[in-house]
């Protein structure tokens, strides 16, 4: 399946972002071979060398950071300059170091704001950097879901200062999360969704959620946590109170992750009933398939009280009920959640088979 879905990407989307299955064709977001950057890793811990050592060349002879385009932050830190480092890792190659180190650099005008939170666009090419064209606002999960990578290339590279206005990788994403924890207007740990990068300060308070807009914040404060920073020592308290409001997706790995990791043995216990109410909302469904949004019925005890509004009845191949099977087999060894997994990569390949199957169809 796997080298299925890189031949089609390398015969109809090189070195483009993203390829679109269906029309054989390609999608541009910024222009910087996200699937192919982003799947490098991938390669080279399933043995794919020879598709690894084609997709090396593209990073060494065309890929670019110089050029005149807006990215956003926080999607090229995950998945641009995350794939980058990650690659380096398992590789020890240079040439991935490199690309990483001059892409960061390039990222840091983002910081240059009044209050220190980052805007959400950033022109590689022109050094630049800009709110959204409709708000001068952050959203609140990317400005705190960037530090991983930024304090991991301060780390490999030990740059202290870059110049005499920025300060180093690490630094700029510390001082982001210093402001956050110091602000007021959360709830019981909980955040609002929105920070403003002219004052600091929460906007839209009040509102709060574990979804879109909100969620790898929560993620991040643990794992920033296992990365090494004491800082973030009181992780565990805000997830003891998060868990109590909302049901997402990524929070059964999580908690399983900090209960592998010391943090109360209570998470692993929610976890394993979170990890079942996710599997539910595939099984659920005719097609086997998670919708976006689920509604449960607080009147009814039994998971089949269950609802999908029509603004909802899609799937969008998100992955977080996947990634925290992974860790739920890997903390229990119960081979039931990699079956769960297995069975949700069976329904995406049989819906695309069918799918092509139609095209086919049509075109005949």
């Amino acid at each position: 399946l796997l080298e299925h879905a890189w031949k089609g990407y390398k015969d109809f989307a090189w070195g483009h972002d993203e390829l679109k299955p269906i029309s054989k064709s390609f999608g541009e977001w910024f222009g910087l071979g996200l699937t192919l950057i982003d799947s490098l890793d991938t390669m080279w811990i399933m043995g794919l060398k020879e598709e690894f050592e084609e997709a090396k060349t593209w990073v060494e002879k065309e890929l670019t950071f110089n050029k005149n385009v807006d990215v956003n932050l926080f999607e090229t830190t995950i998945r641009v300059l995350g794939g980058l480092l990650s690659t380096y890792h398992l590789t020890g190659d240079q040439l991935f170091l490199d690309k990483a180190k001059d892409l960061g650099s390039r990222l840091m005008p983002a910081f240059k704001t009044p209050s220190k939170i980052p805007f959400s666009d950033v022109n590689i090419g022109k050094g630049t950097a800009h709110p959204p064209r409709w708000t001068s606002d952050s959203t609140l999960a990317e400005v705190t879901s960037i530090q991983l990578e930024f304090r991991e290339l301060s780390r490999l590279t030990q740059d202290s200062v870059i110049s005499s206005v920025f300060l180093s990788f690490q630094e700029v994403v510390n001082e982001v999360m210093k402001l956050v924890h110091k602000l007021p207007g959360k709830h019981d740990g909980l955040v609002p969704m929105f920070i403003n990068t002219n004052s600091g300060q929460f906007t839209h308070k009040g509102v709060f959620t574990l979804g879109a807009r909100a969620d790898s914040y929560y993620e991040y404060l643990l794992k920033q946590w296992l990365q090494g920073d004491l800082m973030f020592c009181d992780s565990e308290k805000y997830l003891q109170k998060l868990v109590k409001d909302h049901l997402v997706c990524f929070l059964p790995g999580t908690l399983a992750l900090g209960a592998h990791n010391n943090l109360s043995g209570d998470h692993m216990d929610l976890a394993v009933q979170l990890m079942e109410t996710c599997h539910q909302m595939y099984t659920q469904m005719e097609t086997g398939l998670s919708p976006e949004i689920a509604h449960f019925s607080l009147q009814h005890i039994h998971l089949c009280a269950t609802a999908v509004q029509l603004s909802a009845v899609h799937n969008l191949l998100r992955p977080e009920t996947v990634e925290s099977l992974f860790y739920m087999y890997r903390f229990t060894k119960d081979t039931k959640y990699r079956d769960w997994g297995w069975e949700i990569l069976q329904i995406f390949t049989i819906l695309f088979l069918l799918m092509n199957f139609v095209q086919q169809r049509a075109i005949c």
